[in-house]
């Protein structure tokens, strides 16, 4: 297996909304990069001026990023540390840190879907593992949460993270196989959904559900939900925070967060007068979310679900 810069700089695909972060973050000094993955939001925000400090969950990125922003981080303008945005507190270096800037770019990096032996895919005889912090980690793997689930956790699973309106169908089907025998690789899983749902299931349900099983393992919308206001703590007044979301799961977490932080007036829906004297923590940059263009789509194909979502905090 070759060494971790290799295998990311082999599948290193360019970041979706590069223009748009840079623009958004152009006038931050300090940026806090919450998912480092190939480190491409990272080079681009270094390129015109500032500094960044950088997390992200999975080692091999954030070995690969150093490596590839080595000169940046030999002038002091980049740092970057293996670490959960939900748990930044835990990163000594970052502790108490403010920024001007926060982006969090979420799903999963073209590294991690592209290598096999990380098991986020469907490729045939893939490990199921699924683990962010690769298969080195303490926490339970794809195979460990299909075994030990529960047949209502499964059903929640597969409905809300991979929208199937035959999830507690597919969740019977697991316990049964799972009885015979334990789920080791995608083919087995891949099997379950077919038995479940019909032979004429395809990559487009497969996917679906393989997010789902992912997103469960990973706590990733636990995990936003509690990062959310810690970070937008961490900002410093008129400081910006970017997210870009793939799931609808994530991006109506952050939606919810921002129209709910932008509110100066908390006093019940039909009280006549406002008795509060609230006062909103800061604004949304648009009401709606950006999404790419034809041309970013037709670039990178794995761009056509995200929406980026920008909120200013208050001066």
């Amino acid at each position: 297996m070759p060494g971790a810069e290799g295998t990311w700089a082999t599948s290193y695909h360019a970041p979706v909304f590069v223009d748009e972060v840079v623009r958004v973050l152009a006038g931050a000094r300090r940026v806090l990069d919450g998912t480092l993955g190939g480190g491409g939001h990272a080079a681009a925000l270094l390129a015109r001026g500032g500094s960044v400090d950088a997390v992200d969950r999975d080692p091999d990125a954030v070995a690969s990023a150093s490596a590839r922003l080595a000169g940046a981080a030999a002038a002091g303008r980049f740092r970057a540390y293996a670490g959960n945005f939900a748990q930044l507190d835990a990163v000594a270096p970052l502790r108490d840190i403010h920024y001007d800037g926060v982006l969090l770019d979420l799903g999963l990096s073209s590294h991690q879907i592209d290598a096999t032996d990380r098991g986020f895919s469907f490729r045939p005889g893939a490990r199921l593992d699924m683990r962010m912090e690769g298969p080195g980690s303490p926490q339970r793997d794809a195979t460990e949460w299909l075994a030990d689930a529960t047949e209502t956790e499964l059903a929640d699973a597969f409905r809300s993270y991979g929208d199937e309106p035959r999830s507690a169908r597919l969740a019977r089907e697991v316990v049964r196989r799972r009885a015979r025998e334990p789920f080791t690789t995608s083919d087995d899983l891949v099997r379950a959904i077919r038995g479940a749902l019909g032979a004429r299931t395809g990559p487009g349900d497969f996917a679906r559900l393989f997010q789902a099983v992912r997103i469960a393992v990973n706590d990733e919308l636990g995990a936003l939900a509690t990062a959310l206001p810690e970070l937008r703590d961490r900002l410093h007044p008129g400081g910006h925070f970017v997210v870009i979301s793939y799931h609808s799961g994530e991006d109506r977490l952050v939606k919810d967060a921002f129209r709910e932080w932008s509110r100066s007036c908390t006093c019940p829906p039909r009280q006549p007068r406002c008795t509060c004297g609230g006062r909103a923590l800061g604004a949304l940059e648009h009401r709606r979310p950006l999404v790419p263009g034809p041309d970013e789509v037709l670039r990178n194909p794995r761009a056509r679900s995200a929406k980026l979502r920008t909120w200013r905090r208050a001066a």
